[in-house]
C-alpha cells in the first residue's frame, strides 16, 4: 500500500515501511513558509504535528520527572491509538489485525506523513485532507507472515529505546527546521544537508509510530536512511 509517486521508488526496501519526499530545495514559496505553522493548523488538529505519536506512553526518568510520548496527536491520532489498543487484543489472542482497522490506521499514518512534511517545510504544496496525490508519502507493505504475538504483547516496552532516541533527535529536528525557515525567508533555499536530515527524521519517526500502531512486527532500524 503506497501513496508515493513513482519517482520515490528507487528499488526494494528491506524494511516494509518507508517514507519518500520529492526534493524541493530552491525557489521555495517564502510567503507560505513564513506562515506555515498557521496554515498547517487544520491538519495539526486532525493528525498532529512532528512531536505527536499515536500511542501515549509515559515512563519515569531518573530525576523523577514524567516524560510523555504522544502529546498532540490530533483527532485521528486519538482514533488510531484506540485502534491500536483493540488490535493489541486481537493479535495477542487471535493472531490477526482486523482488516478494516488496519486500513484506517494506515489511512491516518499516510495523511500524517503528508501533513508533517508540509509543516516541517519539506514541501510547499498544501496537503490534501485524506487521500490524494502529494510529493511526500508513505510506502507500506502489508504483513504477509503470521504476526509475532510475543513482540506485540510487549510492544511498548520494546519501543522504549526507539522512542528515547527519536525524542532526543526531534529536538535537533526542531532546531534545523527553524534554521531552514530562516534560510528560506532570506535566500529562498532549503540547505541540502538539513533537508536530508528532515526527511530522515520523518522516515524514522514514521517507522516508530507504525511499530507502535502494530502495523508491522519488524523492529525499526536506528537509521535516517532507507533500508
Amino acid at each position: 500500500m503506497s501513496d508515493m509517486p513513482r519517482a520515490f521508488v528507487t528499488g526494494d526496501t528491506r524494511h516494509p515501511i518507508d517514507v519518500g519526499v520529492t526534493p524541493s530545495l530552491s525557489d521555495r514559496n517564502r510567503l507560505t513558509c513564513a506562515f506555515r505553522p498557521f496554515l498547517a493548523i487544520p491538519h495539526i488538529l486532525l493528525v498532529g504535528g512532528p512531536a505527536g505519536f499515536a500511542i501515549s506512553a509515559g515512563w519515569r526518568a531518573q530525576n523523577g520527572q514524567r516524560i510523555e510520548w504522544g502529546a498532540g496527536t490530533g483527532v485521528l491520532g486519538a482514533v488510531a491509538a484506540v485502534i491500536a489498543l483493540i488490535a493489541w487484543f486481537a493479535i495477542v489472542f487471535g493472531g490477526r489485525y482486523p482488516d478494516g482497522l488496519w486500513s484506517l490506521a494506515v489511512f491516518y499514518l499516510r495523511w500524517r506523513v503528508r501533513a508533517v512534511a508540509y509543516l516541517t517545510l519539506l514541501r510547499d504544496e498544501y496537503p490534501p485532507f485524506g487521500d490524494g496525490d502529494y510529493p511526500a508519502g508513505l510506502m507500506l507493505t502489508p504483513p504477509t507472515t503470521p504476526r509475532d504475538r510475543l513482540s506485540v504483547a510487549f510492544r511498548l516496552i520494546l519501543a522504549i529505546p526507539q522512542m528515547v532516541v527519536v525524542a532526543a533527535l526531534s529536538v535537533a529536528w526542531a532546531v534545523t527546521t527553524i534554521i531552514a525557515w530562516v534560510s528560506i525567508l532570506v535566500t529562498g533555499n532549503y540547505p541540502p544537508s538539513l533537508y536530508h536530515f528532515g526527511v530522515g527524521m520523518l522516515r524514522w519517526s514514521t517507522r516508530v509510530e507504525a511499530y507502535l500502531l502494530l502495523l508491522h512486527d519488524e523492529y525499526p532500524p536506528f537509521s535516517l536512511e532507507p533500508r
